[in-house]
This record gives structure tokens, C-alpha cells and sequence, in this order.
């Protein structure tokens, strides 16, 4: 017996596709509850119901049902009207209509099936022939969405089915004040490939990044552990040797710039074809929204330049943000960066120090070391401007052996001067994680600074230690080996297991101040930062709580069992002999 008898047989056999989304418009909303009835029966169970026909379109652009019932006779705006503005827009291009109608006028039906309905059936709906031919439809659908929005060589969706999903993520982002991003990942120099080793083999090259593509992607998906389709990472092949990856609903650049950076590192690895080993870079271009566009082609097209950008050496780490700048901008950012390589030797950088204040003893017990630059003509430019030039071209990794250093010597200068002793935090870039030395450097840096290493702290943002948690765990042992204190920070921005936070040898969480600005306002927001403290103080972590800047927000706080606070309600970052003088001060009658 074929699938079509099989259908005709037993129209109540339970389908495939129960989880399809079903919207009905009907000015008769007991039509509405039989046809729900009816499919109920045969397992569906996600139903969409409009009674105005006037809210079909806000609905349909909202909850991206799977297949439409439309009533064609409705009193606000009819059937055919409805159909002929659903036609009208491509992103509703594939989708199925069925019509409903107690007319046996064939000239109507006709009318409907012209405007792009996919079915129709008359009222009184038939139990049998409702569940039949819905099924059917959705079978149908599901072929040609499959022909229609995969890439033939890879499996994967194409370009223009992530076309589709841009356009769902952005409206979906922008309702909830979240980002977007889309990668652009362009293969470097797969053309000589292609005709060095033949298009056969440049297929199998092709098949192989896709793989790789794919199981990043997957990885990421599973650590969101999300059931919402708005959220998931989504990948597509763009053109030849171009491959996208859409990261939906996100707060910071850096969620983006980790992803490239694990791609970079996964693709890199050798490849075997055709008993050949073959070494492939890629150049990755990102593209965010809202800043760089709002509609999907402005999303397309700003990662495409971003990527080019990349290839022609626009940032050493091999990916790099979409600039729109103008010749003047450039022209200030180029000066900017000459300026910088000659910060360090003219003594333009200094270290400022944002105090941490035990929640217990309102005492100072710590401190984050910040740098800044005083530029001799400009005055003092914000690290916003100048680290990620510094990571672009290189200099981070000297910026931050000098930060290392002069933190360490300036908390052994206040140790001596029989201050409290002061934990130093120093921030860890991505590539000084990466530095195969830099464990080396650590030691070296205390060395120098007679620094006992438990006053010194290493923070690195969660993404960053997530981006490679094998080499993580690695580097953290083997840190852990001389002493320091190992702290994540922006926690609960990022992608973060619990499992894998179990492994890794920590001492802190530094809470995001990104869950802090809500309160006592947000009460969602006071039960998160309470879910996280007790999370760490269950992995035995000490907690920081930082982003703090009011009273209100504080006396919520003392409620938790938070360890340190850090916000401008206590001090902005101070030089280090104003330092000095805070610490010595009554910072329980300054602050609290």
C-alpha cells in the first residue's frame, strides 16, 4: 500500500507533523473550536485563533504559524483580501492557505485558489477530510520547504532561507531590546584549491567545512539548552565558498566575536581529500543589529564587507566587526593607532583602580586594576576606543604584560606600606589567553613584584573561557599551580554550562551589571542574581557583584549572600594614590 492509500485509509493516523503551528481566521469563532476539536483528536496541539480579520496580518507577522484555515466571507475585511496581502509580501511566499468556505460557488473558489490558496473545503468541515488534507498539505510543504531553502552539496539552508530567518530574528530582537548578528565566513584562497586539486575535491572541502561549521553551531545550541526557535544559532552556505551563521538575541559584541574566533580555530585544523592534508583559514566578517541595519539584505551585505575587510588584512585575529566609518573616521582611528604603538614608551598609560568593598565588613578588600590612556594632546581616551585597536593590531598582548606588571608591583607597594592587603583583579584579553606563554608570564610578573600570588586574581569574561573549554581548563590548572585566584567575569552573559563550570578550578563569579541596572525596579532580575549566588555558593565560588550605583540597589543586595560589591555607589576607578587614601578612609561611613 502506498503513503497516498495509506492516507485515504485512516485519515486519523497520527501525523508527523503534530508540532505545526495552526492559525485559523473565522468571524465564527464555534467553527473555530470544531475545527480545533477535530485536529485535537488526531494529536495537534498549537492553535492560533482570530476572530477579527483585521488583526490576521499583525498575527501571522508575529507568530509564524506553519499553515493558515481562512474564512474567504468575513464582515471587517474578506478572505480574498486577506489572501491577496499575504501573497503580496515573499516572506509568506511558501505559505500554506487553506480555505473555508459554505459557498458551493465555484467562481469564489476559484477566485481564492488565483490569490494563491493551496486548498480549500467547504463548511460543514468533514472530520476526515480536514485531518486528510491538512496533512497532506503540511507533507507537501515540508518537500518543497526542503528543496526550497536547502544548499544541494552541504544539506545545509541556504541563502535564502537565512534570508527568512534575519528577518524573523531582527523582529523578534527588536521587540525584546536584544541584538543580532550574522556571520559572513569566507574560505581563503579556495580557488587555487579548485584548480590545483579539481572541483571534485574542492566539493569534498566544501562538505567537510560545513561539517565543522555544523558541529560549533550544534555545540553552542546545546549549551543555550533553548526550546525557542528565535534563539537558535542558525547556519546557511551564502554562496560558493561563503558560509552564515545568525546568532540571535544577544547583549554584547563579545557573544559574536567568541563564535568567530571558535570557528576560526575548528576550521583551521588539517582536512584530509583525496590523500592530501590541506590547512584552510577562514576571514569572518560580523554584521550586528540594530547598528549596522535593520533589514535582513543591509545584514547580508554589511558582513559580506566586514568579511572582505578581514581577507585584506582588516584585523590580525582574522575576523573583524563591519565598520561604516567615514574617510575622516578612518583617518582619526589610523592617527589614533600610530599614537598607540608609542603609548607604552612614552609612560602614557597608567592603571587606575575601581575599589571592591566586602559586603560584611564594608571594608575594602579588593580592587580591579583598569588602564587608561593620557594622550599627550587628546587627554584621557577611553578604553572603548583604544583596546580593540590594541587587539586588532597586536598590541594587546604588550598592554597587557604592562598591566599585569604594574599591578602586581603597585599591590606589593600597598602590602608594604601595612595597608589591608589588597587582591588585585587584572583582566585577561583573548589573546593572552591564548599565549602559549602566558603561564610563564604570570610567574615572571609575580616574581618581579615579590606579589604573594593569593593577592593576585586573573579575570576572563565568561565567553572567552568558554570558547575552547579543553585549552580552559588546561590553562586554569595550570595557573591555579602558582597560586592565583581565577574569576569569570560578565557572568550570565554568556554561553556557560554548569557542567563545564563544575571543571573548571575557579575561585569568583563576577556577576553582569547587565542584571543589576533593573533593580529594585525588576523583581525577575533580583530572582536571577539570587539563582546565580546560590549556584556559585553551591560550586563553593565567591561572588562579586558589580554595576552597583544605588542605595536601593544595595540594601536588596545585603539581603544575598554576595561577598564583594563594586559600583560607582562606592567609587569610580582611582588613581592608585587616591587609592590609597580610600582604603585608609572610614568606608563604612563613606559608603553605607
Amino acid at each position: 500500500m502506498n503513503e497516498s492509500n495509506k492516507l485515504i485509509a485512516n485519515p486519523n493516523a497520527r501525523s508527523e507533523f503534530q508540532n505545526a503551528l495552526i492559525m485559523m481566521v473565522d468571524d465564527e469563532p464555534i467553527m473555530m473550536e470544531i475545527v480545533q476539536a477535530h485536529l485535537e483528536d488526531a494529536g495537534y496541539s498549537e492553535f492560533i485563533s482570530v476572530e477579527d480579520s483585521r488583526e490576521a496580518f499583525d498575527v501571522l507577522t508575529h507568530r509564524r504559524p506553519d499553515i493558515l484555515f481562512l474564512d474567504l466571507v468575513m464582515p471587517e475585511v474578506s478572505g480574498f483580501d486577506v489572501l491577496r496581502r499575504i501573497r503580496d509580501y515573499d516572506e509568506f511566499a511558501y505559505l500554506p492557505v487553506i480555505v473555508l468556505t459554505s459557498s458551493t460557488d465555484s467562481a469564489s473558489k476559484l477566485k481564492a485558489l488565483e490569490l494563491g490558496a493551496t486548498d480549500f473545503l467547504s463548511k460543514p468541515v468533514d472530520a476526515s477530510e480536514l485531518k486528510l488534507r491538512l496533512r497532506n498539505t503540511l507533507t507537501v510543504k515540508a518537500y518543497v520547504d526542503q528543496l526550497a531553502s536547502s544548499d544541494a552539496l552541504t544539506g545545509l539552508p541556504n541563502r535564502k532561507s537565512i534570508h527568512e530567518k534575519i528577518i524573523w530574528s531582527l523582529k523578534y530582537d527588536q521587540m525584546h531590546s536584544y541584538k543580532t548578528a550574522l556571520l559572513n565566513i569566507g574560505l581563503d584562497r579556495f580557488g587555487e584549491i579548485n584548480e590545483s586539486l579539481g572541483v571534485h575535491n574542492g566539493d569534498l572541502l566544501l562538505k567537510q567545512v560545513a561539517q565543522r561549521i555544523r558541529s560549533v553551531i550544534d555545540q553552542r545550541n546545546k549549551l543555550l539548552a533553548t526550546n525557542h526557535r528565535e534563539t537558535e544559532l542558525t547556519i546557511a552556505r551564502l554562496s560558493g565558498d561563503e558560509f552564515g551563521v545568525l546568532v540571535p538575541s544577544f547583549y554584547q559584541d563579545e557573544h559574536a566575536a567568541s563564535l568567530a574566533t571558535q570557528l576560526r580555530s575548528e576550521l583551521g585544523k588539517v582536512y584530509r581529500i583525496d590523500n592530501h592534508d590541506l590547512y584552510v583559514s577562514a576571514s569572518i566578517g560580523i554584521a550586528v543589529a540594530p547598528e549596522d541595519g535593520l533589514l535582513s539584505d543591509d545584514l547580508i551585505k554589511a558582513a559580506g564587507t566586514a568579511m572582505r575587510q578581514a581577507k585584506q588584512g582588516g584585523a590580525t585575529n582574522g575576523f573583524c566587526f563591519y565598520s561604516g566609518t567615514s574617510s575622516s573616521d578612518l583617518q582619526e582611528k589610523l592617527e589614533l593607532e600610530t599614537d598607540l604603538h608609542t603609548a607604552l614608551e612614552n609612560d602614557e598609560l597608567m592603571l587606575f583602580y575601581q575599589p571592591k568593598v566586602d559586603l560584611i565588613t564594608k571594608q575594602v578588600t579588593a580592587a580591579e586594576a583598569l588602564v587608561r590612556w593620557n594622550h599627550p594632546t587628546k587627554g584621557f581616551i577611553s578604553p572603548v576606543q583604544f583596546i580593540p585597536l590594541a587587539e586588532e593590531n597586536g598590541l594587546i598582548l604588550s598592554i597587557g604584560d604592562w598591566v599585569l606588571n604594574e599591578a602586581c608591583k603597585q599591590a606589593e607597594i600597598w602590602r608594604r606600606a601595612s595597608m589591608p592587603d589588597i587582591k588585585v583583579s587584572v583582566n585577561v584579553s583573548g589573546q593572552q589567553f591564548k599565549e602559549a606563554t602566558y603561564q610563564a608570564r604570570v610567574q615572571e610578573a609575580l616574581k618581579n613584584s615579590e606579589l604573594p600570588p593569593s593577592l593576585l586574581m586573573l579575570e576572563m569574561t565568561e565567553s572567552l573561557a568558554m570558547s575552547d573549554v579543553e585549552s580552559s581548563i588546561e590553562l586554569f590548572e595550570g595557573l591555579k599551580t602558582l597560586g592565583v585566584g581565577l574569576s569569570i567575569d560578565d557572568f550570565g552573559t554568556g554561553y556557560s554550562s554548569l557542567s563545564y563550570l563544575k571543571k573548571f578550578p575557579l575561585d569568583e563569579l563576577k556577576v553582569d551589571r547587565s542584571f543589576i541596572t533593573g533593580i529594585p525596579e525588576n523583581k525577575d532580575e533580583i530572582q536571577l542574581v539570587q539563582a546565580i549566588i546560590a549556584m556559585a555558593k553551591a560550586l563553593r565560588l565567591s561572588v562579586v557583584i558589580e554595576g552597583v550605583e544605588t542605595a536601593a540597589q544595595l540594601n536588596l543586595l545585603q539581603a544575598t549572600q554576595s561577598d564583594l560589591i563594586q559600583g560607582f555607589l562606592f567609587s569610580k576607578p582611582l588613581p592608585a594614590d587616591e587609592f590609597s587614601e580610600y582604603v585608609m578612609s572610614n568606608v563604612s561611613q563613606a559608603s553605607f
